[in-house]
């Protein structure tokens, strides 16, 4: 299944990735590889997380306090920024 990132949540996700730089070095690589992961898990099951509001879900990552919201449509999983729930 494919994924594609909403261009608000993109921004996010990069915008997250400079915060945890700016705060260690490297700490934003880590980020970057740990939400990676997860989509990948929300990807091999994407029906596995609770629905937040309509067909929102959201996977916690495992290291950092940071969820990543999604949506099933018909073109694969849709990464969905924080404020679209």
């Amino acid at each position: 299944m494919n994924y594609v990132f909403h261009s608000e949540a993109y921004a996010e996700f990069k915008h997250a990735i400079d915060r945890y730089e700016s705060c260690s070095e490297g700490l934003g690589y880590d980020f970057a590889v740990e939400v990676y992961s997860t989509i990948e898990q929300i990807v091999a099951y994407p029906k596995a997380w609770v629905i937040l509001e309509k067909e929102v879900r959201r996977c916690q990552t495992r290291r950092f306090t940071y969820g990543v919201p999604y949506a099933e449509e018909p073109e694969g999983i849709c990464m969905r920024h924080q404020h679209q729930l």
